[in-house]
């Protein structure tokens, strides 16, 4: 297979994602070793705590050194056949998101264990991520459940609350927009407390912001939440 920098496929959406603009709390400082190495690995966390995205950010740092990789999200590609995944293996990362939701699938799930075998034969890397312990999946397949088990695992925690103000501070300095200490406090104590949801209203409020000529205050946060 020609190794070009990253494959594509109907989902795949071009993005700029890097470990950079990834805001890791101390919890999570493991995290970002453990994707930066060259082992197979299970990232594991909740449902908003950025897991695509550092999938993609490592497919983007490993096409930053000329490596070649694909990301996967199984809500998409399972839309599909397992035929695309056959010979996959010559590529030198494969991240596969969502990888919980092939469980009960009987070609997904044969699809998977012969894409893991190809791999360990190939020198692959590989990437799951999930919002479920590997050990909590039920997989019919228990050869998969027995590869799976075997692969390093790592938990992706969300941010502290105490941690909040300077995560969005760095989004925001990150995109060149100005926040003052009040408008964050406002912002981690009335909206949701995750970084996906604080992210896209930190986006809205730029936008509201340039095309109403004013700055981002606290009515107009409250037009935005």
């Amino acid at each position: 297979m020609n190794k070009p920098q990253q494959l594509t496929f109907p989902w795949t959406k071009q993005n700029k994602f890097t470990f950079d603009d990834f805001f890791f709390d101390a919890s999570n400082e493991e995290v970002k070793l453990a994707l930066e190495n060259n082992e197979d690995l299970f990232l594991y966390g909740s449902e908003d705590s950025g897991k695509s995205f550092l999938l993609q950010s490592t497919c983007n740092y490993y096409a930053s050194d000329c490596k070649s990789s694909v990301y996967i999200p199984i809500s998409e590609a399972i839309k599909h056949g397992t035929g695309f995944i056959d010979s996959i293996e010559g590529l030198d990362l494969i991240c596969l998101d969502d990888i919980d939701l092939i469980a009960s699938n009987n070609d997904w799930e044969v699809g998977i264990f012969n894409l893991i075998n190809n791999c360990l034969t190939s020198n692959c890397r590989l990437i799951f991520s999930s919002c479920l312990n590997p050990s909590s999946i039920n997989f019919k397949l228990e050869d998969l459940t027995s590869r799976i088990k075997k692969i390093d695992h790592i938990e992706l925690y969300p941010i502290s609350d105490a941690n909040l103000p300077e995560a969005i501070k760095f989004v925001s300095q990150l995109r060149s927009i100005n926040l003052g200490d009040k408008e964050i406090n406002y912002l981690v104590t009335y909206t949701k407390r995750n970084m996906s949801d604080l992210v896209n209203i930190i986006s809205k409020l730029d936008q509201l912001s340039m095309e109403l000529k004013r700055k981002i205050t606290i009515p107009l946060i409250k037009e935005i939440i």
